[in-house]
């Protein structure tokens, strides 16, 4: 008792309620004050440095390219840490992509590449280095549209060239792009870089031009997309003959994605604190436990500020998760002074000897939520990038709800908590709580007789959740209802037979054949063109479908004149989800000679690369590679749940792909509607691996790889995270038995996590595995909690088996108060409403079924447990407790 005095933050908080008062009051300012400079996004902002080195040189063949000019820069590059090596090889010309971890800065990057090219000597190459930030993206899109059909594309393009440098001046832009300005354009200079390469652009099947506001990699898409808009809105007036029409952006979705997580966040405040209402039999009581949630959030709001975060849908969705917990600790210290006012003690007095039974209890089990979470801050890679604001956001909330029920609340309980007869309207509801919690106390005492079968049937459960695990799909991050796609549109590059080619240029040949000439004085102009034509087939598909609002198709994507873009906008009250239209167009859209089309999803970072599944063939003998490719395509087009599959870089009269400096033949493919990406993956791994033969390697790219990275990294994490809830559990009891205890309890929540996904249909993946370890430090409470007061009874000098009972009796309600408002505090967010529903569902089923089986189980098989471990493996212990 002597350790818990010593370590009683409360009492001093109640020796000083004034200071306590105005430290709270000065955090509620600087929270308001820090609020106001968050901004909103859709994810965290993570920086993803690329490097591109373009390099030419006077090689006739794709072969002598790679040999001459690839290879030597490749060997260059090979030595950077952090690294990997893309490249595509041309005759003439080598493209190498050099992807660094995602964090590392896109300067020294930069500057590391060009240092170690210095040493590259090859003769007559032209070599340039372009840093390329993957967060420099398109932030909004307006499209020119003539008012009447007399307007030529050269009248657009001067109103076009008044518009781009007002736009170009705005803060948080990087550039505009002209679009659609490719006929327009003479032919391009091939030894200078054009960062604005020639496009066509349609809008609703009618040729346009477009500006496309290209955002710096720090800017904020919602301020640069609303600064945009008013400066659009000035000179509209300007231009009477030309409609300046929204054709493209992501703003919309991230704002309709962070109301609704807002939305969910509010829904969870107001349900955890209805749900104590009734508990707590006081408003009073009531009150003091709900100041902890906006305190807790408006301290949160200062961490955030500080550390950079913004309001997006991690974050918040970490405040939306941690409602139950906020209110947790402020419940059990609210709870507990209540119980001693109502046995006769002062408020004072209550407060006082309260706080000192469970405060190194909630102490202990709120940091090892924080030691739960704050490994995966330190995760490294992508996954740790990306989910370091989310851990942040949850410790942070965690640690300042501590302060507000160690400091806080036992202050206002002593100015305002008083003692006081049960309100007329829940007296039903006490009774009824009360005939539960006699109920319980008669199930545990019988518990405790029969343990061997209580303990069995613990295991059966756990037994029968790892068994559902296998029949949950398997994903990385679920698809968002956003109510846009793209369709992707690759056509090959035209075979001109030798025995046609001009010796001189510039002479039209005068026969059937002259379109030669064209391919030969600008051969990019007649490609997109060529592209073009593509895309105007595809067109009335999209248009003819009663979901779509909008479509605008650009010829000439990245700068690839063989590569087109539709955009496709679906209408607000469409009927049919993103998913079911993205079908309805796959089965309509037209087979294209030449070409292949694909309906893609649209990634929160635009890589370029949107196959979900992506598999590499790597090796040196082409010959090889081609044949396995072309039974590897073969085999895995017949795998149900899987369309649009397709090889690159299988012909190396075209061009030759590169992957970490060897060659490769990369596999891509969709997925069908309801298919988990892990699933698929495993599968098409199989078929792979069975066609390996010696010099030849299988590598998974994109999510495809993700998949299995995610359940490694959080892996090792959640090793990490349960050895570090151990260390300070450990230090809590002085001894082994009761973290052992409480370790051995957690795998109770498997079962009901598991059949919350599978009933939900939601994916085992990245999302429902945060859900997982949010899981193990809300069940470490409960279990800490029971423990620890039972021990306390015990050193009183009550018996092992009445201190369990009594334990069972006082810590009943207040597990089953604080599990009920965590359960409908993550309602909102479980019931999968508003925009991103498919991001916070996943998480929040988990831990709502996980709880709710967990908590039932734990108030019975905790104590039984915590006998059969002492009695069986600490025997002089339990002899010791009874001398």
């Amino acid at each position: 008792m002597a350790r818990r005095s010593r370590l009683n933050l409360s009492a001093l908080a109640i020796q000083y309620p004034r200071l306590t008062l105005g430290f709270w009051l000065a955090l509620a300012v600087a929270g308001l004050l820090a609020l106001s400079t968050l901004k909103y996004g859709l994810f965290p902002e993570v920086a993803f440095p690329v490097v591109i080195v373009n390099a030419t040189a006077p090689t006739p063949t794709v072969i002598q390219t790679e040999t001459q000019l690839t290879h030597p820069l490749e060997q260059a590059l090979t030595a950077l840490p952090q690294t990997t090596l893309y490249s595509t090889t041309y005759a003439g010309r080598s493209l190498i992509s050099v992807a660094f971890d995602a964090g590392l800065n896109l300067e020294t990057s930069t500057q590391q590449v060009k240092q170690r090219l210095a040493t590259v000597q090859v003769p007559q190459a032209k070599i340039e280095v372009f840093p390329f930030n993957l967060n420099e993206s398109p932030a909004v899109t307006y499209a020119l549209v003539p008012q009447n059909a007399d307007l030529t594309l050269e009248a657009l393009e001067q109103a076009a060239k008044q518009i781009l440098p007002r736009l170009q001046q705005l803060p948080g832009v990087l550039r505009v792009n002209l679009l659609g300005d490719g006929d327009l354009r003479p032919p391009k200079n091939p030894s200078q870089p054009d960062p604005n390469p020639p496009t066509l652009t349609r809008w609703q099947g009618q040729e346009i031009l477009a500006l496309q506001v290209i955002k710096k990699g720090q800017a904020n898409t919602l301020d640069v997309v609303q600064a945009v808009e008013r400066e659009i809105a000035q000179l509209r007036p300007q231009f009477a003959q030309i409609r300046l029409v929204l054709a493209e952006t992501q703003a919309n979705y991230i704002q309709e994605a962070t109301n609704a997580t807002l939305e969910a966040l509010l829904g969870a405040i107001i349900l955890a604190i209805l749900v104590i209402y009734p508990f707590l039999r006081s408003w009073r009581a009531t009150l003091i436990a709900a100041i902890a949630i906006p305190l807790s959030l408006l301290g949160t709001m200062v961490v955030m500020a500080v550390c950079g975060f913004n309001l997006e849908t991690l974050t918040l969705l970490a405040l939306a998760l941690v409602i139950g917990i906020v209110v947790d600790d402020a419940i059990v210290d609210v709870e507990n002074i209540s119980r001693h006012i109502e046995a006769g003690e002062s408020p004072k007095q209550a407060a006082l000897k309260a706080t000192e039974e469970v405060g190194l209890t909630v102490t202990v089990t709120t940091l090892s939520i924080v030691l739960v979470f704050l490994p995966i801050a330190l995760m490294g890679g992508t996954l740790g990038q990306f989910f370091k604001p989310f851990a942040v956001t949850v410790a942070a909330s965690v640690m300042f709800s501590l302060l507000v029920a160690r400091t806080l609340a036992p202050v206002l309980a002593v100015l305002w908590l008083r003692p006081t007869d049960y309100p007329l309207p829940f007296a039903g509801f006490q009774r009824f709580l009360d005939r539960i919690t006699h109920t319980y106390g008669r199930l545990l005492l019988w518990s405790l007789a029969h343990r061997p079968l209580v303990l069995s049937g613990a295991i059966a459960a756990l037994v029968l959740g790892i068994a559902l695990i296998p029949l949950i799909p398997q994903g990385f991050i679920p698809d968002l209802d956003r109510g846009e796609f793209n369709v992707v549109y690759q056509s090959q590059l035209p075979q001109v037979p030798a025995a046609l080619a001009r010796p001189d240029p510039g002479q039209k040949t005068g026969g059937a054949f002259d379109w030669l000439t064209d391919i030969a004085d600008n051969p990019e102009s007649f490609l997109l063109r060529r592209t073009g034509r593509g895309l105007e087939k595809i067109e009335p598909v999209l248009l003819a479908n009663p979901n779509v609002e909008s479509v605008l198709a650009i010829a000439g994507v990245q700068g690839n004149p063989l590569k087109g873009n539709l955009y496709v906008k679906l209408k607000a009250d469409r009927q049919d989800s993103t998913t079911t239209v993205q079908e309805q167009v796959r089965k309509a859209l037209p087979p294209l000679p030449k070409a292949t089309t694909s309906v893609e999803n649209i990634l929160f970072v635009q890589t370029g690369d949107d196959s979900p599944l992506k598999v590499a063939l790597v090796g040196q003998d082409l010959q090889q590679l081609q044949d396995i490719a072309e039974q590897f395509e073969e085999q895995v087009k017949e795998l149900p749940g899987l369309i649009q599959v397709k090889l690159t870089g299988d012909n190396p009269e075209t061009s030759i792909e590169h992957y970490q400096g060897q060659r490769a033949i990369y596999l891509s493919g969709n997925l069908a509607t309801d298919q988990a990406l892990g699933n698929l993956t495993e599968k098409v791994e199989d078929i792979g691996r069975s066609l390996l033969v010696p010099g030849i390697e299988l590598k998974l790219q994109g999510d495809s790889a993700r998949v299995g990275q995610i359940f490694a990294e959080f892996g090792f994490t959640l090793v990490f995270s349960l050895a570090a809830m151990v260390l300070i559990l450990v230090w809590l009891f002085q001894g082994i038995l009761e973290p052992l205890v409480v370790f051995l309890s957690l795998p109770l929540a498997i079962i009901g996590a598991m059949l919350g996904l599978l009933i939900t249909r939601s994916d085992f993946g990245m999302i429902s595995l945060i859900g997982l370890i949010f899981l193990l430090g809300l069940l470490d409470k409960n279990a800490v909690l029971l423990i620890d007061y039972a021990n306390q009874l015990r050193r009183q000098g009550g018996d092992r088996q009445t201190a369990l009972w009594q334990t069972g009796l006082v810590r009943f309600r207040p597990i089953v108060m604080t599990t009920a408002s965590t359960i409908l505090g993550m309602l909102p967010l479980a019931l999968g409403l508003g925009a991103g529903a498919e991001l916070r569902q996943p998480m929040a089923v988990a831990i709502i079924g996980g709880l709710m089986t967990s908590s039932l189980l734990s108030l019975i098989v905790v104590p039984v447990l915590y006998t059969w471990v002492e009695d069986h493996w600490f025997k002089n212990r339990s002899q010791n407790h009874a001398s």
